[in-house]
């Protein structure tokens, strides 16, 4: 009888720590037979950098790529554009007829671009009393021009510099545009002297090495002492009245030089 207690005993213990096992073996067989979890796929190559299109290094710079907007229309346009000097000094009433110069430096302008070519292209480059005023080059332009000009109120610097940077950029581009065929021509209309004349000098130097670009300048009631005259490189009118300003203007178009190819290659 004890011997049959002790086996139940036994068998009955058995039982019980099997029942506390962490998990049934049936789990324990399935867990056995998971498989391992599959790779990440490969990232992909990283895309090539594209190079970038061969340039010239003569100006304007062409390159491998169409310029922005497109080649122009009329590839041997004429290019003006005018920096215009709308300075405080402008509100001066010397060599003026007793009128502020601003006001006959407005009329002398607005005259002028009258008697540019139609084909030709014409922007504005003009600080005043309200910062800085652009006109983007264009043949279909004037009366945008000229209702610009009007907008001009004496104040402020003479940056001239800065001017001048803008219309080599601007000539630049629509020298891309043009294949670099054309004229280009800076016409500064001015009555004082750059915020800073040993760094317009530098300027002038760079555009004048670089590119065919004429800078055409008056000096309204300033004499010939003016860091934009220098003879040989820069063409200089000095306008002590309103009538030699306007023949000053005029004279623009007479002296603006043919396209010449050599130029493109110095």
């Amino acid at each position: 009888m004890t011997s049959k207690l002790f086996l139940l005993f036994f068998i009955g213990l058995t039982l019980m720590v099997a029942g506390c096992s962490d998990e049934p073996p049936h789990a324990k067989k399935a867990a056995s037979q998971q498989q391992p979890a599959p790779s990440p796929p490969p990232a992909p190559a990283p895309a090539p950098v594209p190079k970038p299109a061969a340039r010239s290094a003569v100006w304007p710079f062409l390159s491998e790529d169409a310029p922005v907007g497109g080649l122009a229309e009329n590839l041997t346009a004429k290019n003006y554009l005018l920096i215009f000097d709308g300075s405080g000094s402008m509100q001066d009433k010397k060599c003026s007829g007793n009128r502020q110069k601003i006001e006959v430096a407005k009329k002398a302008v607005t005259a002028w671009s009258k008697s540019i070519p139609a084909n030709a292209n014409l922007g504005l480059f003009a600080f005043h009393n309200l910062g800085t005023l652009t006109l983007p080059l264009a043949t279909g332009n004037r009366d945008a021009f000229n209702q610009a000009i009007g907008q001009i109120q004496a104040g402020g610097k003479t940056p001239l510099s800065d001017a001048i940077i803008y219309a080599y950029n601007t000539f630049t581009e629509q020298g891309q545009r043009q294949l670099g065929y054309g004229e280009y021509t800076i016409v500064v209309v001015t009555d004082g002297y750059a915020n800073s004349i040993s760094r317009l000098k530098d300027v002038v130097d760079k555009v004048l090495a670089r590119s065919p670009i004429i800078i055409y300048s008056i000096g309204f009631c300033i004499g010939e002492e003016h860091s934009l005259n220098q003879p040989g490189r820069t063409i200089y009118k000095s306008a002590d009245n309103p009538e030699q300003l306007q023949k000053g203007l005029q004279e623009v178009l007479a002296e603006s030089e043919s396209f010449d190819e050599d130029a493109f290659t110095r």
